[in-house]
C-alpha cells in the first residue's frame, strides 16, 4: 500500500522558518507528480507547491514564491518544503500528496495523501 507521512510542524515567530518533511512509503516517484497542500479552518485547501518526481521542476503558488522551496531527496524517498519568511497567514495544516501524471495545484486531483502537520505562525 501507498503511505505518506509528514513531520516538521510546529509554532514560530512571523519572519520564522519551518522545513517539513514527508516520507513516502508503497510506490516509485518515477512519473508522479508530489505537492504541498495547505488548509486553514474554515478554508479550501490550497495548493502551495509540487515538483516531478522524474525530472525536479518545482511549481509554486503565487502566496509563496520566493520564501517556500520544494525539493526531494531520492535516495531516501522524503519530499521537503522549507518555508522562510513565514507569516500569520502561512498558519494551516500542511499535507503531502502525490498523483500519477502532469503536476497541478488542483487538489482534487490526487490521489495519495497523508495526515497533515500543524504549521502555527505568529504576529
Amino acid at each position: 500500500q501507498v503511505q505518506l507521512m509528514e513531520s516538521g510542524g510546529g509554532s514560530v515567530q512571523a519572519g520564522g522558518s519551518l522545513r517539513l518533511s514527508c516520507v513516502d512509503s508503497g510506490f516509485s516517484y518515477s512519473r508522479y507528480c508530489m505537492g504541498w497542500f495547505r488548509q486553514a479552518p474554515g478554508k479550501e485547501r490550497e495548493g502551495v507547491a509540487t515538483i516531478y518526481t522524474g525530472g525536479g521542476s518545482t511549481y509554486y503558488a503565487d502566496s509563496v514564491k520566493g520564501r517556500f522551496t520544494i525539493s526531494r531527496d531520492n535516495a531516501k524517498n522524503v519530499l521537503y518544503l522549507q518555508m522562510n519568511s513565514l507569516k500569520p497567514e502561512d498558519s494551516a495544516m500542511y499535507y503531502c500528496a502525490a498523483r500519477y501524471g502532469v503536476c497541478t495545484l488542483a487538489s482534487n486531483l490526487y490521489s495519495y495523501w497523508g495526515q497533515g502537520t500543524q504549521v502555527t505562525v505568529s504576529s
